[in-house]
């Protein structure tokens, strides 16, 4: 079963990376479906700033250790996901890097994952919905989303550099073309989940949908006035 998952990923690994690319229009334009002036989005904004004051007065040992680990942590929920047994996970001592170690052979996405999804903003949501259906009136969880979307950003940023020894696995060439658009659409699908909980989130799945098939529209018009 893993190994046909894996192939199965494999697959998808391109048609995946041109979607996303082809997306990066639609993720532009739906900046306006967020309503800039309502008091979620407000809150989320401020969080977000929050973060990167904070930031600036935390230990870099420490800040490091929380990267490392949330990184390697992200590798082993996508092994997980994709049907693999980790085997181990751990942060060297010295702060120069991690390790996680899993049954079977790797795919894209378990490489991949640290530099597009936010595993932490992931379980706010999780746990936000556990903690009540009206999360979206209160200002302090929208500030908690917004610190971690902070988060995220701050990360991934940090994490794509010329010594990653995770990109040349997945190839340089992949990572131009998927990564702008996947970390749009995991900071737009944070910001959508607190606007309006996970009917939020699959409002802006179907929007971002229905933008690109304007914008596809719009494309053939073009070249066929053109032609």
């Amino acid at each position: 079963m893993q190994t046909l998952l894996n192939k199965f990923i494999e697959l998808l690994k391109w048609p995946v990376a041109i979607y996303m690319l082809l997306s990066l229009p639609a993720f532009i334009q739906s900046i306006s479906y967020f309503g800039i002036g309502n008091i979620p989005t407000i809150a989320l904004i401020g969080g977000f700033l929050a973060f990167f004051i904070i930031r600036g007065f935390m230990d870099n040992d420490s800040k490091t250790t929380m990267e490392i680990a949330a990184h390697e942590m992200t590798h082993a929920f996508f092994a997980l996901l994709t049907l693999h047994k980790v085997k181990s996970l751990r942060v060297n001592p010295e702060n120069d890097g991690g390790a996680m170690s899993f049954e079977g052979p790797a795919n894209w996405l378990i490489i991949i994952a640290p530099y597009f999804f936010p595993l932490f903003g992931m379980c706010v949501m999780l746990g936000i919905s556990v903690y009540t259906h009206y999360w979206q009136y209160n200002f302090i969880l929208s500030l908690i989303m917004g610190f971690f979307i902070g988060y995220h950003v701050d990360t991934v940023t940090s994490q794509i550099h010329e010594k990653q020894t995770d990109l040349p696995k997945v190839g340089y060439k992949f990572c131009f073309v998927f990564l702008p658009g996947a970390n749009l659409w995991a900071i737009g699908s944070m910001a959508a989940f607190n606007s309006r909980g996970w009917d939020g989130f699959w409002i802006y799945q179907s929007l971002i949908s229905k933008l690109n098939s304007q914008n596809i529209e719009l494309a053939k018009r073009y070249i066929s006035n053109i032609f």
